[in-house]
């Protein structure tokens, strides 16, 4: 990929964690990041998120608590602005 393209991406990146949790340091942004593609995979193709989690039960454990993590993340951010 093209360094000018990646920029852009990380801008976008930084943004839509900042407008999910309130955030963008490196740490969240990668959160965000699994938290987003896992949930792509496993709306798309649950199969294939079925048999990850299969093979790597540790892995999906950490995964459940990254989704738990946004989500209180998420949830926070959205009380702090009412």
């Amino acid at each position: 990929m093209e360094k000018e393209f990646t920029a852009q991406f990380e801008a976008l990146l930084d943004k839509y964690s900042e407008l999910l949790v309130g955030e963008s340091s490196e740490d969240t942004k990668e959160k965000v990041k699994a938290w987003a593609l896992y949930t792509h995979i496993a709306k798309s193709m649950p199969a294939l998120a079925k048999h990850w989690n299969g093979l790597y039960p540790d892995a999906k454990k950490e995964m459940k608590l990254i989704i738990h993590e946004i989500k209180e993340l998420n949830e926070q951010h959205r009380n702090s602005k009412n």
